[in-house]
């Protein structure tokens, strides 16, 4: 099963995280399939979405992690997806 969920990277105490789609048995911060964004807390603008690739592996079954999930909800492509189906 693949997974959209956020990977690990930066240096210590100033993480950046990008957000992958991965195999769900992959380690955390293990080879990914796509980078699908990335979220910066210490930047404005924090996240950078690429919402047609999102969409791609949403609508071929992927499963966002709860935070991811509220990233998307928060950018709208969550409600754009359901209203697709």
């Amino acid at each position: 099963m693949v997974k959209i969920r956020m990977s690990r990277f930066g240096k210590h105490k100033n993480p950046i995280y990008r957000i992958v789609a991965i195999d769900s048995k992959s380690k955390r911060d293990g080879e990914y399939i796509a980078l699908l964004g990335t979220y910066n807390k210490n930047l404005i603008p924090k996240l950078k979405l690429n919402k047609e690739l999102i969409n791609q592996y949403l609508k071929n079954g992927a499963q966002p992690s709860e935070t991811v999930k509220n990233f998307l909800k928060n950018e709208g492509i969550w409600k754009q997806f359901v209203n697709s189906k």
